[in-house]
């Protein structure tokens, strides 16, 4: 199965750095039995944020990283020979509904379109699950809510959820924090001083000023925290960027060059 459910509820939640009223439409959708759909670049903490929010409402959490491959059956279940025997096991999908818990898929429209399909009882008044390998319908508890994301930043045509399914969760817009508060979160997560990390972040919204010419991603605030924390951990910062802030984001060598400079100019 690709769900990877909590182990338990947090006692305190992962420490996430609001940006506007995310948090408060989220519990807003919760409580209202609403899914949501969270949308923007990879690495802005979309997932950071949802893991946020189920140990604050005290969820568990089930987290499904989408591919290719995902089918329905990955998320809802499927029979299993175990010692001999053939047994149902749960996917996450299930696990959640059943436990009355956050399930969460994260890059949606990377899995198949059969995926969709099931998805949708969930997220309407029904707000049930039909089983049909076992004539199951689970009908989901209050505590249930389904979230999805995705990147816009970097989908076409062929990848992209139908307007009849985007229509059927709220949708929060996540892009990179403020520069000021960026420095912030990063100082926190990687315990590099503040003033450190400032001129990485102004490193990478120069980086990102460069999407869609040379990139087809900018530096996402997880490469930055990255960075910060190999330079925290004593490596040479000219080292750490090259590291973290250039080679993940491209494979050309003139690209790699001109960010290179690009670097220089910016950290001297």
């Amino acid at each position: 199965m690709d769900g990877t459910p909590a182990t338990g509820i947090a006692t305190a939640p992962p420490f996430y750095a609001p940006i506007g009223d995310e948090c408060a439409v989220f519990e807003a959708a919760h409580r209202l039995r609403l899914p949501l759909l969270l949308k923007g670049p990879t690495g802005c903490g979309k997932t950071r944020f949802v893991g946020h929010m189920a140990a604050r409402l005290r969820l568990p959490l089930f987290t499904v990283a989408c591919h290719d491959d995902l089918t329905a059956a990955d998320l809802t279940g499927r029979y299993l020979l175990q010692g001999g025997e053939t047994v149902w096991v749960d996917g996450p999908l299930t696990q959640a509904v059943r436990a009355g818990g956050i399930c969460y898929l994260d890059e949606v429209v990377e899995a198949r379109k059969d995926v969709t399909v099931v998805l949708h009882p969930l997220t309407d008044d029904r707000r049930m699950l039909p089983l049909e390998r076992t004539g199951e319908t689970l009908s989901a508890p209050p505590g249930f809510m389904l979230v999805v994301s995705y990147n816009p930043g970097y989908q076409n045509i062929l990848k992209s959820l139908k307007p009849s399914t985007r229509q059927r969760f709220l949708a929060l817009a996540f892009d990179f924090p403020p520069p000021d508060q960026e420095a912030e979160i990063v100082a926190h997560e990687s315990g590099l001083k503040l003033e450190r990390c400032r001129p990485l972040i102004q490193l990478a919204a120069r980086l990102r000023a460069l999407q869609g010419q040379d990139l087809e991603e900018g530096v996402s605030t997880r490469l930055i925290v990255y960075c910060a924390s190999l330079i925290a951990a004593g490596m040479k910062p000219d080292l750490a960027v090259e590291t973290a802030l250039i080679e993940p984001l491209s494979d050309d060598a003139d690209v790699k060059r001109g960010l290179l400079d690009v670097v220089q100019a910016v950290l001297g």
